[in-house]
């Protein structure tokens, strides 16, 4: 259908594939949405950040040749410039509709290049969404005895490419100060509490879909996380930041998604419990993530799988502008936006943990 995006030969597969987590539906069709967006305060040095992923870091909004401007590896450069006092270059190298082992081999190892660079200083990424949404459309359409095979060879994918990233970031992205992973949240939570058209083998009743894959899901990112924590990453919990409120929901004495963060050192077993038990009461769809008990905003966008977002779109390719928000405008690390869509969520999460110098 198409030969070439802006003028960078790159080839499109039929049409674009929604991409991350358990929303939407899944098909075989990938589509690399690649930009550059230099953050510029006019100052003598400029830092980049690179970040590699799917649709989520691309910044998908339904378009083939845009994407939102401020996602969330830009919404983090852009704090990262007020904190350095320099120009950033974010770099998105990213591939929509794109499962683990895509970006592993075709974002993150054949363009390395962009993290080699001397004055990187971040380097981000996250993938595996596309692996749970193939696997799960194809539980979806299954009638007569359940198979998990598929579900199970998605877990086991997403953690095998995951930790083959971090061993390729940490070969190739030397000048890195901060090296951060961000794991999966789960958009269509709602959507998902129907029943299966398929029986289970043991039991011969249809299944709740919401209650099988959430411990997949909850297998996915403690491993995601406690790999970050073996190999010297930083740990970004969107699921938790986008699945739990901003205030304390069950009166447990914290705030839901503090309660719903990874803790390093807790077992596999004991977090799975914890996001499936103990705290499931807690979470909520984030296209209504309370930021107080009164106050809600809506994180998903309405194909009800990736980010929204704050500010226009912007062109596939290379860019340059002042910040959006000034350093006036940002107080206590927080711009005015900063809880009040997906995209601008998550960037402020990892600028948490962003390197405090260049």
């Amino acid at each position: 259908m198409f030969s070439r995006l802006n003028g960078q030969g790159v080839s499109l597969a039929v049409t674009l594939t929604a991409s991350l987590v358990l929303g939407g539906d899944a098909f075989a069709s990938t589509i690399n949405q690649n930009t550059s967006w230099t953050i510029n305060r006019g100052a003598a040095s400029t830092y980049r950040v690179v970040a590699y992923g799917d649709s989520i870091f691309a910044g998908y909004n339904g378009g083939l040749f845009s994407v939102a401007k401020r996602a969330a590896p830009a919404v983090e450069g852009e704090y990262l410039a007020q904190s350095f006092g320099s120009n950033i270059e974010v770099v998105r190298r990213t591939k929509s509709g794109a499962v683990a082992s895509d970006i592993y081999n075709n974002k993150v190892v054949a363009e390395r290049s962009y993290m080699q660079s001397t004055n990187t200083r971040v380097v981000m990424f996250e993938m595996c969404g596309n692996d749970y949404l193939q696997a799960r459309s194809a539980f979806t359409d299954q009638t007569g005895t359940c198979s998990y095979a598929g579900l199970d060879t998605a877990l086991a994918n997403c953690t095998t490419y995951t930790e083959r990233a971090m061993q390729a970031i940490n070969t190739y992205a030397t000048a890195a100060k901060a090296k951060i992973v961000m794991n999966i949240y789960y958009p269509g939570y709602d959507a998902d509490n129907v029943l299966t058209s398929c029986t289970d083998s043991a039991t011969g009743t249809r299944i709740n879909k919401r209650a099988k894959f959430l411990p997949y899901l909850a297998k996915s990112n403690w491993r995601t996380c406690n790999l970050a924590a073996q190999y010297g990453f930083q740990c970004a919990d969107a699921f938790a930041e986008y699945m739990g409120a901003d205030y304390d929901s069950n009166g447990d004495g914290q705030i839901d998604r503090e309660a719903l963060r990874y803790v390093q050192g807790e077992s596999e077993a004991a977090y799975v419990a914890r996001i499936t038990g103990t705290l499931a009461g807690t979470l909520r769809d984030a296209n209504t993530h309370f930021v107080s008990s009164g106050a809600s905003y809506d994180y998903i966008q309405s194909d009800n799988t990736h980010p929204t977002f704050y500010g226009g779109t912007m062109s596939t390719g290379s860019t340059s502008s002042a910040p959006t928000f000034t350093d006036a405008q940002v107080v206590g690390g927080k711009n005015p936006e900063w809880n009040k869509s997906g995209h601008e969520r998550a960037g402020w999460l990892m600028s948490l943990i962003d390197p405090a110098a260049p």
